[in-house]
């Protein structure tokens, strides 16, 4: 069941704009952006220049061009994150601001990886209250000097977006805290916690609103014909849609520094299948580690449907025609801004006073966040439990505990710092000494020279977090025990470098440190036992893993990461330009259909036209899904469609087919007031051409002992796969799992089609996939099969067909369209014949035309039957049926037994 549709929620902000036409070479115009209310209607393809005139000076806004001007002709890639890589503070004599860039920020490091000839510009808020007079004085300071343009956002739609539903909503929920209880009032201290609380709509309009104002700031500076626009982060997941609305060709990479939980979890948002569209209109979506990925994919599956595959080492979504491309690529560090704190005298200085401080003692460090996910207590837990089971460690080793202030709040992060407290004073008064403090717990923002000294004389870094998107502690670390050759901070310079890791399995790095020591962090025993054969560990294994970790951690740095995502961003959009595209739908349910560049809606003027000129006309027609809705529960034809179809049978020019994948028993009785329609079941098997001739097949196939053969086989998925079925056809087996687990059942037809294929290897059959079906039929059977076969016999009896229509909406129509495609080149019908291949819905498809949904079907096969002449018909089905040995048409069926399908 889909959420609630959120299409009201884009007014709020007056984001209700217009999708324009098919995305083609935009009109660049310069000019200061402008928010004017368009009207809220599906998009329609056209030239800009068909328009009325509110409608251009509309597109002409919505084209605008930056008013920013670019440093470099090319390229230009636009980092979007919610903060800026800029320290802001106020002058002392309080007149004006002075700026400089945040050193630990990486986002600035990532331009290390952008090329040289790309500029990087970026667009987020500050981390200062600047008054609403000093904003424009501010913006023209930050883009004139650092290139960066603010978004100022009120102090109460900050407090409502970042405190309440980012950080107090979105956050606890990606790391798998679900709120069960209700939080207080939101004018209360206790609504604006970590601890997070139930789902609050207002909270979510605020979250809206805010990435609107992030999205009118980008098309302030952008040129969207040769800008990337890069997203970071879950603050910001709401603006790619907001973009792809305005420029649908537009190169948009997102990336999650966030874990992304399960789908159990996931599904408990209440807009969650609002975030997963709007991420999915991105070209690009990256993750730290396939686990992320993997539950995200799990969540496209089981709420919208859609299957990912992977293709040459890249994996990606097929959505609406367009290739979503998935990236799993964990964020490095900067070598360089590191290595020259390093190289401070400050810092060499540190190390040395801390060499002496804790002279004679294995020093374990730990380096969060306050939060309630880092797992201090737990940290602290542990190293108790490592004093009480190896007293050989009491007096010896030391946990240096540096706990960064929290940004949060919340009566759960008050009881784990209260615990910390208690548990800290616990260790020192069971087991400290003169002289001696087994736990040094430092609650205060420490200066990097200061915290990479700690690092530098640590023997092991602990890290126990019950849940972290990345953590790159533990590569900092590891650079610093790998310390600057020829300085005396350096550890052991002359000999090798050594360090020990032992780091919570729930975090983002852990993947990628293999020579680490893995621990649940739950599990206070065992991760007692790591830290003390961290520091038990052999002189000779510590330098091992140090150097397979500092081999890894000095190759894969913030510069590789962001080269590696820009890379594959540019690899994404490549074919942007070579295919028209439109944009439809509303709301968060917006999105952008790609598609063939000669694939265009049928006109039914045209087709009219062409139909009425034309004297041997074909019309071929699939039933489910193209003149019945699939979704409808009676599948009977309505009496309008038994009166068209009668009409259009009627007409002497006409030979009119039903082309299904029933079984003939299904069709027979469904189209028993249809005399002189033409009907061929379960693909073409078994043709009839008007109601009182035998059923025929088209192959001589009389061996169906394959069946015996693959049924066991299915049975044996059935019976381990809750919610599926076999329906068993005359001439194939086909299992269903649309009932079943999504996951489990597309794991399982994955599974079966491996078993299957190998089982029947040496069978005359072919086993397909396709929506949630696995499907085995005899070779040389299908819909296109049978519509080049009609086609033939017509133009061998002399009425060489001069109109084809055929209209299907599933894979297997797609057979029919593409021989259909082909009978020109090869003859089969007249020459310069109008061919109406068309299929239901705008999606991917060899078809040349559209028809939306099933009414517009039966509403064009009315117009036809409207054209039909009413003239007395000569019976051309009955000549057609004597001849039907032309065409490899066996005398009679086989003997199948009483085989009947369950459906269609």
């Amino acid at each position: 069941m889909m959420s609630r549709s959120y299409t009201n929620l884009l007014d709020l902000a007056a984001g209700n704009f217009a999708a324009l036409g098919p995305s083609g070479g935009g009109r660049r115009r310069s000019g200061s952006f402008g928010m004017k209310r368009m009207p809220r209607v599906m998009t329609v393809p056209g030239p800009l220049s068909d328009l009325d005139d509110d409608d251009e000076e509309q597109a002409a806004t919505s084209s605008v061009a930056s008013d920013v001007p670019s440093s470099a002709v090319g390229e230009r890639l636009i980092v979007v994150a919610n903060q800026l890589p800029v320290v802001a503070r106020r002058r002392p004599d309080g007149r004006g601001w002075v700026f400089s860039w945040d050193e630990d920020s990486l986002l600035l490091r990532l331009r290390d990886g952008v090329p040289d000839e790309m500029e990087v510009f970026f667009v987020g808020s500050l981390r200062a209250d600047v008054p609403p007079a000093e904003q424009d004085e501010v913006s023209q300071t930050l883009i004139d000097g650092f290139r960066c343009a603010p978004v100022f956002l009120s102090p109460e739609l900050n407090e409502r977006f970042y405190h309440h539903f980012c950080k107090g909503y979105l956050w606890p929920l990606f790391h798998y805290m679900l709120p069960f209880a209700a939080q207080l009032s939101p004018t209360t201290e206790a609504a604006a916690s970590s601890d997070g609380g139930r789902f609050d709509r207002s909270a979510w309009e605020a979250y809206v609103l805010a990435n609107k104002h992030f999205y009118e700031k980008v098309v302030e500076v952008i040129n969207p014909e040769d800008d990337y626009i890069w997203v970071h982060d879950y603050h910001l997941m709401a603006l790619p849609t907001f973009l792809r609305r305005r420029f649908n060709r537009l190169r948009i990479g997102f990336f999650l520094h966030s874990p992304f939980p399960s789908s159990e979890i996931y599904r408990t948002l209440p807009v969650r299948e609002e975030v997963l569209r709007t991420l999915l209109n991105c070209d690009l979506i990256g993750f730290h580690t396939f686990d992320y990925a993997r539950h995200f994919l799990s969540c496209c599956s089981r709420m919208l449907g859609l299957e990912y595959q992977s293709k040459r080492g890249y994996i990606g979504l097929e959505y609406f025609g367009r290739t979503v491309g998935i990236k799993i690529m964990p964020m490095g560090i900067h070598m360089g801004q590191l290595q020259s704190v390093l190289r401070l005298p400050e810092q060499e200085q540190k190390v040395a006073e801390l060499r002496q401080r804790f002279e004679g003692k294995a020093v374990l460090l730990g380096v969060d966040d306050t939060d309630i996910f880092k797992g201090i207590n737990l940290k602290l837990l542990a190293f108790e439990t490592m004093l009480r089971m190896h007293p050989k460690w009491q007096g010896r080793a030391v946990l240096v505990q540096i706990a960064n202030p929290p940004r949060g709040k919340g009566k759960e992060l008050e009881t784990i710092q209260a615990e910390i407290r208690v548990t800290c004073e616990r260790i020192n008064r069971d087991f400290g000494q003169t002289g001696y403090s087994p736990v040094v717990f430092i609650d205060r923002n420490v200066p990097s020279a200061e915290r990479l000294a700690y690092y530098t004389i640590a023997e092991c870094v602990v890290v126990t977090a019950v849940r972290d998107g990345m953590n790159l502690t533990p590569y900092e670390y590891i650079v610093c025990r790998q310390g600057i050759p020829g300085s005396e901070s350096a550890p052991e310079v002359s000999g090798p470098k050594k360090s020990m890791l032992v780091v919570s399995e729930f975090i983002g790095c852990s993947p990628s440190l293999s020579g680490a020591i893995r621990v649940n962090p739950w599990n206070i025993e065992t991760t007692a036992e790591a830290l003390n054969e961290a520091i038990s560990t052999s002189e000779q294994e510590k330098q091992l893993r140090h150097g397979k970790h500092y081999r890894y951690v000095s190759t894969h740095d913030v510069a590789y990461w962001s080269r590696s995502f820009v890379q594959d961003l540019e690899r994404a959009c490549k074919d942007h330009f070579r295919k028209p595209c439109w944009g439809i739908g509303l709301g968060f349910g917006f999105r952008v259909v790609a598609l063939d560049p000669h694939f265009s809606k049928l006109n039914l003027d045209t087709i009219v036209m062409s139909y009425e000129r034309a004297k041997n006309r074909a019309i071929l027609l699939d039933y489910d899904g193209t003149l019945v809705p699939q979704a409808s529960i009676n599948k009977e034809p309505s009496a309008e469609i038994v009166r068209i179809i009668n009409t259009l049978c009627s007409d002497s020019n006409n030979i009119v087919f039903i082309v299904s994948g029933r079984s003939r028993d299904s069709l027979g009785p469904m189209f028993a007031s249809c005399p002189k329609l033409g009907l061929a079941a379960e693909h073409g098997y078994f043709l009839r051409w008007t109601r009182d001739e035998e059923w025929q097949t088209i192959t001589r196939t009389s061996d169906f002992g394959w069946m015996q053969m693959a049924e066991p086989v299915m049975n044996l998925y059935t019976e381990a796969t809750d919610g599926s079925y076999i329906e068993t056809k005359e001439t194939a087996l086909v299992w269903h799992h649309q009932d079943a687990d999504p996951g489990f059942g597309s794991t399982q037809a994955k599974e079966m089609l491996d078993h299957l294929e190998s089982v029947l290897a040496n069978e005359p059959v072919a086993v397909k996939s396709g929506q949630f079906i696995v499907e085995v039929k005899p070779q040389g059977v299908s819909k296109g099969l049978v519509a080049e076969k009609i086609l033939t016999l017509m133009k061998e009896k002399g009425r060489q067909a001069d109109f084809v229509l055929c209209v299907g909406d599933d894979r297997s129509d797609e057979d029919m369209f593409e021989n259909i495609a082909d009978v020109m080149k090869r003859n089969i019908v007249a020459p310069k014949t109008p061919l109406f291949a068309c299929t239901v819905g705008q999606k991917p498809s060899k078809a040349r035309f559209y028809l939306d949904d099933t009414f517009d079907v039966v509403n064009m096969l009315s117009s036809l039957a409207d054209a039909s002449d009413a003239d007395p018909i000569i019976e051309l089905e009955d000549d057609l049926a004597t001849s039907v040995s032309l065409i490899d048409i066996s005398d009679e069926p086989p003997n199948l037994g009483n085989r009947r399908d369950e459906g269609s």
